[in-house]
């Protein structure tokens, strides 16, 4: 009985150490600035991983391009076994001994045939074959370009999304000391109830703005979260994993930005990718050119051959060796305009790419233009954010001081309270706003 019901239980027991097992397992804690969060996603990002196959793909189809121009060896190795033996008609008379007007047939090869050979091809002239041999690099070059431009739109939304979180970490800070300051003036004014110098109202009041600011701090802490979450999300973290922030951000760290027109269009990863498909385009007209051009191709071949006239593995048999070599030269004369089409539809698409590249540039110069603009304008913002905010808060120590003393009123403070915080939420948007603009500035210029 017991034996049974230990048997019946056993497989319980591989799920249970399955389960105990993963709920030890702890989760990786990552303490990033803004450098090392880039290098983490730049090795992570799903994003990334994929640019880097692309440019893995392009290496082995360069590879295949190679191939071409290298010999080509096969090896053969062949039975035939004849149900019926091919023939060969002989007019009578042709020979001495036969009639004439009778036809004689003769066999063409003996029932059972092997054949072993080598053979060898090799591509001696192919205009088209060596321009893709030409082009190898360039395409090596168009892959690797393209996987710095995924890095750097993902290295900007890093940033934006990482100062984000500085910045909602410094308004949480900030969110903190008000709770506080609110519970002090509440036992304050509580205390003052209590000695008949104010109302149940004033009470009432004070413990409305304490309700509000932890509210508030839900969320924003929720809104925290959440952007954690993207932010793991964007580096290629997984979700189970504890981030933490190091860096830190200031007033003075986003005022010290220097703005200028001395940027080069070559700094610009979304440019460079754009000259190396230019590069590839007068590839493609050279190697549509080059199909004018004959060809010439050099061809081998050995082999050895034995024939049966019954089938038998056993039985000793001469082989007999055959060996030839071969220069095949194709010369092309007309083809209905096929390459003069491909040639002129091979051009177009390079003067595409060539006013692509026009307008990228007059859009480069837009990009660092309004980026300047609004980074002027964000700064501005910012200073007068700032100084607001700081009067705003002397405003509010003052009248606390006045309403703990007797000599305000309930009203005055609740209002520089509601005052100093929109001056600091105002602030809290200015800040954000104006590292944004400095981050765009930057990745218009090509300098983040």
């Amino acid at each position: 009985m017991n034996r049974k019901l230990n048997n019946r239980h056993i497989p319980l027991a591989v799920p249970l150490l399955l389960l105990a097992t993963g709920l030890n397992a702890q989760p990786n804690i990552h303490s990033f600035s803004i450098g090392q969060a880039i290098d983490y996603a730049s090795k992570n990002s799903v994003i990334v991983k994929n640019a880097l196959l692309d440019y893995q793909i392009q290496e082995q189809s360069n590879r295949a391009t190679t191939s071409q121009a290298l010999p080509q060896v096969t090896g053969s190795l062949g039975f035939t076994q004849y149900w019926q033996v091919p023939v060969t008609p002989i007019q009578g008379g042709t020979f001495p001994g036969t009639t004439p007007g009778k036809v004689y047939t003769f066999p063409f090869a003996l029932p059972y045939n092997t054949s072993a050979g080598i053979s060898l091809k090799q591509v001696l002239f192919d205009g088209q074959v060596f321009v893709g041999l030409q082009a190898r690099r360039a395409s090596l070059e168009f892959y690797r370009r393209k996987e710095e431009v995924t890095e750097q739109m993902l290295r900007a939304n890093i940033y934006k999304v990482y100062y984000q979180l500085l910045v909602a970490r410094s308004q949480m800070s900030q969110i903190d000391a008000n709770i506080e300051n609110q519970r002090i003036l509440l036992h304050s004014t509580t205390e003052m109830f209590r000695n008949g110098f104010a109302e149940q109202l004033d009470v009432d009041k004070s413990n409305v703005l304490l309700a509000n600011l932890q509210t508030e701090k839900i969320q924003l802490q929720n809104g925290i979260d959440n952007g954690y979450l993207g932010l793991k999300v964007l580096l290629g973290m997984p979700v189970r994993d504890s981030l933490e922030l190091t860096d830190s951000l200031t007033y003075d760290m986003v005022r010290n930005g220097v703005l200028g027109d001395d940027y080069k269009y070559s700094d610009r990863r979304d440019f460079q990718l754009m000259m190396v498909g230019k590069t590839l385009g007068e590839f493609n007209v050279k190697r549509y050119q080059k199909a004018y051009i004959p060809t010439l191709n050099f061809a081998a071949t050995y082999q050895q051959n034995q024939y049966w006239t019954a089938f038998d593995w056993t039985a000793a048999q001469s082989w007999y060796p055959a060996s030839f070599f071969s220069f095949s030269l194709s010369v092309p004369i007309f083809d209905g305009f096929y390459k003069a089409a491909n040639i002129r539809q091979a051009k177009l698409q390079l003067q595409q790419t060539e006013n692509n590249i026009d307008s990228l540039k007059n859009r480069i110069d837009n990009d660092v233009r309004q980026s300047q603009l609004q980074f002027s304008s964000a700064l501005a913002t910012l200073d007068f954010q700032k100084k607001n905010m700081d009067l705003a808060q002397r405003v509010y120590e003052q009248t606390r001081k006045k309403y703990e003393q007797g000599l305000g009123s309930n009203t005055e403070i609740s209002t520089a309270f509601a005052e100093e915080r929109t001056a600091q939420y105002n602030y809290f948007n200015a800040l954000y706003s104006a590292i944004i603009a400095k981050v765009d500035y930057l990745n218009a210029i090509g300098k983040l």
